[in-house]
């Protein structure tokens, strides 16, 4: 039985994954620290040099230095020290493959797949004899765990450093971050152009208004606040379903409380069915927005 299933190459200014052992096990707990190697490696930065995250059957150790951390899903069985001397062994490997400026130049995900070749051959090394081929390294590993024990990692802090619910990587958006949606649909088209057309429609009656109302002493001046009102927020609905946005959920419903609001306080301005169509196309596009999801980044380059 593998004792060392998978281990991932991350840069740690930014969680870049640089290189990563082929997955030749489908376990549905490896998938699961799969994807929270990738939650914490999104943390690194806030993290001393050693970490371990307890599982059920799997646990997680991580080296960092010199800017790169070096990853791994262990069998609980594994003893600690050996787990950290494989990471030390993968990360002298990988030092000597690539140096510090390649490892802060690179832009794309996985620039380093070559790099797999080496750590299959660690893998193989570590599960079929049982450790690192000096006891001498096991032997410092452990006196140095010893007197530095590697901190053990909570991944409800994890998550709250990133700041993320329930392990979902929805991030508030900030500088440098790029989210990716999943892409445009049909239905989602057609909800656009509805908008659209909403938005239109609300603009034009409030710029018609405005005129008359400039002319009587602004009787109806919030009838027009409301048609401008209901056209920001069709606009906005517009932007939520094209970008990713944080708090998204309220700020869908804020908006469609607001058109549903303006809608009815110019009822008579509006019959039945344009307000009918006004508030349906809100709703459409209210469910089309919290459906769209952030894409699936969990294949990658196929590890």
């Amino acid at each position: 039985m593998s004792l060392i299933l998978f281990a991932f190459v991350v840069r740690v200014r930014d969680g870049l994954p640089l290189s990563a052992s082929t997955d030749f096990e489908h376990n549905r707990e490896l998938q699961e620290r799969k994807q929270q190697l990738k939650t914490i490696s999104k943390a690194l930065a806030r993290f001393p040099g050693r970490g371990t995250v307890k599982g059920q059957e799997l646990n997680i150790y991580f080296v960092s230095s010199e800017g790169v951390s070096y990853m791994s899903v262990c069998h609980c069985s594994l003893p600690v020290a050996k787990a950290f001397c494989f990471l030390e062994d993968l990360r002298w490997e990988f030092a000597a493959c690539f140096n510090s400026t390649v490892v802060a130049l690179a832009s794309r995900p996985y620039p380093f797949l070559e790099f797999d070749g080496t750590i299959q051959k660690l893998k193989q090394q570590y599960n079929q004899s049982g450790g690192p081929a000096l006891e001498v390294t096991l032997a410092e590993v452990q006196e140095d765990l010893r007197i530095h024990p590697p901190q053990i990692i909570n991944l409800d802090d994890v998550a709250l450093a990133n700041g993320t619910a329930n392990g979902h990587m929805e991030q508030g958006v900030g500088p440098g971050q790029n989210h990716r949606l999943e892409p445009v649909t049909a239905p989602g088209i057609l909800s656009l152009v509805l908008n659209i057309m909403c938005a239109s429609l609300n603009l034009i009656r409030g710029v018609h208004l405005m005129e008359y109302t400039f002319q009587d002493d602004y009787e109806g001046v919030w009838n027009v606040v409301a048609f401008f009102l209901a056209f920001l927020c069709c606009v906005s609905q517009c932007h939520l379903y094209l970008f990713h946005s944080s708090l998204k959920r309220l700020k869908c419903f804020s908006l469609l409380s607001v058109i549903v609001l303006c809608n009815l306080y110019l009822l008579g301005l509006r019959n039945a069915w344009q307000l009918l169509f006004h508030v349906s196309v809100a709703f459409l596009s209210t469910v089309h927005i919290l459906t769209r999801k952030l894409q699936d980044r969990t294949n990658d380059c196929g590890v």
